[in-house]
């Protein structure tokens, strides 16, 4: 069982309401939402609750609540609006000179924890991401990156088995992923990446050390090799108060049509 975060002005409801709304647009639950107790026990709340946040999240036709069926989603999204989704907040195209360099710098200074390394057929988002044909095989990798303080970010992979057959659990606790695509023969060319804001559910408040509805970093990085084949989709989950992206922004052109451009610093990290 896990406490809500109770420094945050918002309702506990209102909490757990915002927790799975962000994991129904993250595509889970297609085989239904846990019942009320199963979600009790989960948040720590009485049944109310519960069920004040599920009558907030059918009332936007998220999903469908049905006497003696259970509770599920009725709410489809495309990888692409999902991942469109995201870059209101913050966007960036990343030039992988900087971010490479700095993804590496981190993979280097901090130490990783392997939760997990699977081959699957590729399920219709990352299928769609890495532009494959669904079913194709992928190598999903979990992992939890540390510094000696503590967790600082939770990072899924999605990587084709044919790039990634060489290198496993063993290999991800060691190096830093972009190395060992290069080490695979792959040509790093460029990433597309956003940053956004999430909420800490049940399974991140425990990888993470924080409470449930704590505020995360949401990253989602899709990197290409120089042909501009899709090589690997990333989503990682970040503490803000142990992670700092830092950009250095220019303004260039003529006076009446300047526009800012950004040089990536640093990926900060304490």
């Amino acid at each position: 069982m896990a406490s809500m975060q109770n420094s945050l002005p918002l309702p506990k409801y209102h909490q757990i309401y915002l927790v799975l709304r962000e994991q129904l647009h993250d595509g889970r639950f297609d085989q239904g939402l846990p019942g009320e107790i199963a979600l009790m026990g989960q948040f720590g709340v009485a049944r109310v609750t519960i069920r004040r946040a599920l009558a907030q999240l059918a009332q936007e036709g998220l999903i469908l609540r049905e006497p003696g069926r259970g509770t599920r989603r009725v709410t489809q999204r495309s990888p692409e609006s999902t991942f469109a989704s995201t870059r209101s907040p913050v966007e960036q195209q990343a030039r992988l000179s900087g971010l490479l360099e700095n993804l590496v710098t981190m993979g280097l200074r901090t130490t990783v924890k392997v939760v997990s390394v699977q081959c699957l057929a590729a399920p219709p988002d990352a299928a769609q991401a890495l532009q494959l044909p669904a079913g194709t095989a992928l190598q999903k990798a979990e992992r939890v990156r540390s510094t000696t303080d503590g967790p600082l970010s939770h990072i899924t992979t999605w990587v084709p088995q044919a790039i990634a057959g060489g290198f496993g659990a063993r290999e991800l606790a060691q190096k830093p992923i972009l190395l060992l695509l290069e080490e695979s023969g792959v040509r790093v060319g460029r990433a597309e990446q956003t940053i956004s804001a999430r909420l800490a559910d049940v399974a991140m408040a425990q990888h993470l050390d924080v409470s449930v509805g704590s505020a995360l970093l949401a990253v989602r990085r899709l990197i290409y090799d120089q042909d501009e084949r899709p090589v690997q989709w990333l989503h990682g989950l970040y503490r803000p108060d142990r992670y700092e992206y830092q950009m250095q922004l220019s303004r260039i052109g003529s006076i009446d049509a300047k526009v800012w451009v950004s040089k990536e610093l640093s990926a900060n990290f304490h």
